[in-house]
């Protein structure tokens, strides 16, 4: 499971993600030395440290990387809630505890969600139209489904489930 990013693993996720294309390390220098002031290898370095920990994969590009993300931040805080509930010794009680911590629209969220999963479970179990495609001679595939309400949020499996259903290998537990 993955860790929490560090604050600048995290500051330079966050332009990967909200630019959602292939980037430099040049370009998110630039953007983070309008906060900070920041060295380029020092950018360099936890990008390098992203592709390492697989949150971001890379193609060169003449001297330089392009990296583009692995997954969706949605996917990564998905991973971490999951991580956090998993390692408790009452998931009821810290369900319980953390819905507790939420403001009324992180709840309506939450419900909006569920009734999102409980579709989908619901669609899952209903029987396809028509003869199964194994009777037709075509092979089963299944897609991937993107169980989050907003096109934009894209998808919420995490990255493991993303890298596992690509064929490759999530990134490294640490």
């Amino acid at each position: 499971m993955p860790r929490p990013l560090g604050e600048l693993e995290d500051a330079v996720m966050t332009r990967v993600w909200q630019w959602n294309r292939p980037v430099t390390v040049r370009e998110v220098l630039e953007d983070l030395q309008q906060e900070r002031s920041i060295a380029y290898t020092t950018v360099m370095t936890v990008m390098d440290n992203l592709h390492q920990k697989g949150w971001v994969r890379r193609e060169a590009e003449g001297r330089a990387y392009r990296y583009t993300a692995v997954s969706t931040r949605a996917a990564y805080s998905a991973a971490l809630m999951n991580e956090a509930w998993s390692t408790s010794d009452n998931p009821a009680a810290a369900l319980v505890a953390f819905f507790g911590m939420m403001s009324a629209e992180q709840r309506e969220a939450l419900r909006d969600a569920v009734r999102v999963v409980q579709h989908d479970d619901e669609t899952a179990s209903e029987p396809p139209a028509g003869p199964p495609a194994a009777s037709r001679g075509e092979p089963r595939t299944e897609p991937f489904a993107d169980p989050s309400p907003d096109p934009s949020a894209g998808a919420s499996a995490p990255p493991e489930a993303e890298e596992r259903s690509a064929g490759r290998p999530g990134p490294p537990e640490r």
